[in-house]
């Protein structure tokens, strides 16, 4: 018997989530731009499902404007979910642009949701295990004005320094063993309980989650050039000085 040359299975696929609250879509793509500018390119092609379970209940909203201002980012609008309260003529008008109505067949791996308020961190010691299951990745030398390193599903160690102009970016956490004075984006896909830390902080632009602050506002003294973590508390970037 010849064996089936095609076969359909059933399956799961992991996408980013995407919580849509505003029905503006010159609304969203401003928050993309405020809240993603610090990991520009991080996306890399991930399929997006659209949460739209707690959108208000209208009409007018652009959702091809959305999904091309959202491709622009390199995101790749997939499936929309949580549309049960929509009108009927909506829901098609999303069908007509490609968009799977999601059963639950999609599994987020993580939330970018506009607007978003970000969790407070627990006050602990010790960071929080990282949502990724994939090794470190340890870069053991110096990086020098211009390059870049990206731990995608994981933490990232740098073994030495970070000089101005250069951006380490990580799914998970961040760890310096030197001077970190270029860029550093932590929890680039949303992880809020990311952290950074360096033995020199210096840097010129520090993010979590798309909550980032640049050199504009400088490092208060207790960090500045010391050994220093960095979290999110509430919405807002907390840096702290760490003592041997």
């Amino acid at each position: 018997m010849t064996a089936a040359r095609l076969e359909l299975k059933s399956t799961q696929l992991s996408a980013l989530q995407l919580a849509v609250r505003s029905r503006s879509v010159a609304e969203l793509v401003a928050q993309m731009r405020e809240q993603w500018a610090a990991v520009a390119g991080a996306f890399d092609g991930e399929a997006l499902c659209l949460d739209v379970s707690e959108l208000p209940p209208g009409a007018g909203m652009d959702w091809s404007g959305l999904v091309e201002a959202l491709r622009q980012w390199q995101l790749r609008p997939v499936a929309v979910s949580g549309f049960q309260h929509l009108a009927p003529d909506e829901v098609a008008r999303l069908s007509a642009l490609g968009l799977a109505l999601s059963d639950g067949a999609l599994t987020a791996s993580s939330e970018a949701a506009i607007p978003a308020p970000a969790p407070a961190a627990p006050p602990l010691a010790a960071p929080a295990p990282s949502p990724a299951g994939k090794p470190a990745l340890i870069v053991d030398r110096p990086l020098r004005s211009g390059q870049q390193v990206y731990a995608r599903d994981a933490d990232l160690i740098v073994l030495g320094l970070v000089s101005h102009g250069a951006e380490v970016l990580a799914d998970g956490h961040i760890h310096v063993y030197g001077a970190l004075r270029g860029r550093a984006i932590a929890g680039a896909r949303g992880f809020t309980e990311a952290r950074i830390f360096a033995h020199c902080l210096e840097a010129e632009l520090l993010a979590i989650a798309g909550t980032f602050r640049t050199a504009e506002k400088p490092l208060p003294p207790e960090v500045l050039a010391k050994p220093a973590q960095v979290r999110l508390e509430g919405d807002k970037l907390l840096m702290e000085p760490l003592r041997f």
